[in-house]
């Protein structure tokens, strides 16, 4: 049969364990010596000797510690699972707040990008106004020119005229010879300023 220490004999049979050491002692209880030099009892020596209690005592014994032991594991299991709420709960938090940053930098990224196209656009429109200004430039300049070589060729033809009524006819066709060269030199350097 099943040997048992000093405490479940003492369950088994319903006295103390005290009881039990002390019928050891004296002798009245046979027992043996386990591996561990601990004193072990044959469960049929306790039954000779005091008889065992009810089964259904013991059960109940038995059962009232299940239930203990029951209710441990189910108190611990609950701390357990309040343990991991609390640390999913922390997760979640800190997965929140690094969405509400990634957002907040999203946003300033958004503003970055809309000035630089703000500016983009405000420096493009300054190059076509200054573009536009150069090309107004070019042609006042032009017609300055232009202007400039109306009033040379009317003093030249002024020039002429008096050239021509004060001279003999062998004099006018000399100043009409300067005044084809001086024409062509004014024409010249207008076609040559066009050019560059």
């Amino acid at each position: 049969m099943a040997k048992v220490g000093a405490q479940r004999a003492a369950e088994l049979t319903g006295k103390s364990k005290s009881t039990i050491q002390r019928a050891m002692n004296s002798g009245k209880l046979s027992f043996e010596l386990d591996s561990n030099s601990r004193r072990v009892i044959d469960v049929s020596e306790l039954d000779r000797v005091f008889g065992l209690v009810s089964s259904s005592s013991s059960d109940e014994s038995l059962s009232a510690g299940q239930n203990e032991m029951q209710k441990a594991s189910d108190m611990l299991e609950m701390e357990r699972m309040k343990m991991k709420i609390q640390m999913l709960e922390d997760k979640i938090f800190a997965a929140e707040k690094q969405i509400e940053d990634l957002k907040s930098q999203r946003d300033q990224w958004q503003k970055q990008a809309q000035q630089v196209l703000i500016t983009s656009q405000y420096s493009q429109k300054q190059a076509e106004d200054l573009k536009l200004e150069l090309k107004e430039r070019e042609r006042k300049e032009e017609e300055r020119k232009q202007k400039i070589m109306e009033m040379r060729m009317k003093k030249l033809q002024g020039q002429n005229q008096n050239d021509k009524s004060s001279e003999a006819p062998r004099a006018g066709s000399e100043a009409q010879q300067k005044f084809t060269a001086i024409w062509r030199k004014i024409k010249d350097s207008v076609n040559t300023e066009k050019v560059a």
